[in-house]
C-alpha cells in the first residue's frame, strides 16, 4: 500500500463516521419521529426497531475500512501497562454487562414498541437511575470510552476512537435534550448533580439524593 493509498483511506474513514453519526443523530432525533408520526403514524410501532437495525447495517463501511487498512500502528501497550489495558477492558466489558440487568431491553431493542403496537414519540415514561448513573449521567458511553481508549493503537483506530468520543461529547447533549423532554425538571436536577462522561469524586450521587430525585412527581 503506498502513502497516498493510507491517506486516501483515513479521509474515507472520516467520511463514513461523520455521516454515520448523522444518520445515527437524525434518526434518534425527536424531529425527525415526529414527522414520521404525522404522515406515517402506523410505521412508528417499529421505528425503534428500524433505528437499531439501520445502526447496525451502516457501521458495517467504517468498521471494515478501518480493519482493512490499519495504518502503521501508533502505540501498543506492554509490561505493566498492558495488564492495566487488559484490567480496563475487563471492567468496561463487565460493567456493560451488568448493567444490562437495570435496562429493560425489549424497550432498548424496540421489540416492546413493536409487540404492543405503541406509537407515542416520547419512549420512556418513567425516570430510573441505575447504580453506574449515580457516577455518569451516560454510563454505556464512559464504559466505551474506557474500553476503545484502552486497546492498542493504529492509524485508522486512533481516527475511529477520536471521532467517537467527540459524538459521544456532542450526541450526550442530544441525547439530553430529549431526556429533558421526557423528564423535565427531574433530569435537569440529575444533570446538576452528577457529571457527563468521566466520574468527578464532588459529583456523586448518594442513594438519598437519587431517591429524591427519582421520587419527583
Amino acid at each position: 500500500m503506498t502513502l497516498l493509498d493510507i491517506i486516501n483511506s483515513q479521509q474515507l474513514l472520516i467520511i463514513l463516521w461523520l455521516l454515520y453519526f448523522s444518520i445515527h443523530s437524525l434518526s434518534a432525533s425527536l424531529w425527525l419521529k415526529q414527522r414520521v408520526a404525522d404522515r406515517f403514524p402506523n410505521f412508528m410501532p417499529g421505528y425503534r426497531l428500524s433505528f437499531n437495525v439501520i445502526a447496525l447495517l451502516a457501521l458495517v463501511p467504517p468498521l471494515y475500512l478501518m480493519y482493512r487498512y490499519p495504518g502503521e500502528n501508533l502505540w501498543q501497550w506492554s509490561g505493566g501497562w498492558q495488564y492495566l489495558s487488559y484490567l480496563a477492558s475487563i471492567i468496561a466489558l463487565g460493567g456493560f454487562l451488568w448493567s444490562l440487568r437495570y435496562y429493560k431491553i425489549s424497550e432498548f431493542l424496540g421489540t416492546s414498541q413493536l409487540k404492543e403496537g405503541r406509537k407515542d414519540i416520547l419512549e420512556q415514561e418513567q425516570f430510573y437511575l441505575s447504580p453506574l448513573h449515580h457516577y455518569v449521567r451516560h454510563p454505556w458511553y464512559s464504559l466505551a470510552l474506557l474500553y476503545i481508549w484502552s486497546r492498542d493503537m493504529n492509524e485508522s483506530f486512533f481516527v475511529t476512537a477520536s471521532l467517537i468520543s467527540i459524538y459521544f461529547i456532542i450526541g450526550s447533549r442530544l441525547e439530553e435534550t430529549k431526556l429533558i423532554a421526557y423528564h423535565g425538571q427531574q433530569y435537569r436536577l440529575y444533570r446538576q448533580q452528577v457529571a457527563a462522561l468521566i466520574p468527578l469524586p464532588w459529583r456523586i450521587l448518594s442513594k438519598k439524593q437519587a431517591e429524591k430525585i427519582t421520587g419527583m412527581t
